[in-house]
This record gives structure tokens, sequence and C-alpha cells, in this order.
């Protein structure tokens, strides 16, 4: 009884995180600031979920952290994703070879 009550909650609770906006939000938002606030959420929310999971993807913090940087300096560089995140794991798999 205690899991159904468990997954009633998480239903309701993701049900009104996502009603709620369409319930209020009818008209178009004008506002600048926000509209670019909004534009930005899907880019911060998935670093919020990817940057913890690179720290942990080693045992060694510092091979997580080469790899982070070498992704960095490619991405600057404009280097295609499928090269960024081949390049870092061949990085991070030489590094632990070590």
């Amino acid at each position: 009884m205690k899991n159904y009550m468990y997954i009633l909650v998480m239903a309701v609770t993701t049900y009104l995180i996502r009603m709620i906006p369409l319930a209020f939000l009818r008209k178009e938002i004008k506002n600048r600031t926000f509209r670019s606030f909004l534009t930005y959420v899907p880019y911060v929310t998935l670093s919020v979920m990817t940057f913890p999971a690179i720290l942990e993807a080693t045992e060694d913090l510092w091979i997580s952290l080469a790899g982070f940087g070498a992704a960095m300096i490619m991405g600057y560089c404009k280097v295609s994703l499928f090269a960024v995140s081949m390049g870092c794991c061949l990085l991070v798999f030489l590094l632990q070879m070590l």
C-alpha cells in the first residue's frame, strides 16, 4: 500500500509541474528577460545532470578532470560532438591504463 502512495504522490507532482504553466501562461511571454531565461533552462538542466556524472565516471578525480578539460578545449575549437565524446573517452581510457 505504501508503494502505491509513493507512486500517486509522484504522479500528482509530475502532473502539476506540467499543468500549472499551461493553465496560467496562455498568452505569449513578452518579457525579454524571462524569455531569455527560459531559453537557457534546458542547457543548464543538462549541464547540472551531466557534470557530477563526469566527475564520478572514474575512480581518479584527476583523470575525470582531464577528460572534462579535453572536452572543453575541443568544444571551444568547435569540434563535432561525436569527435569530442570519442576523444574524451579515448583520453580517459589511455590515462587509466597508465
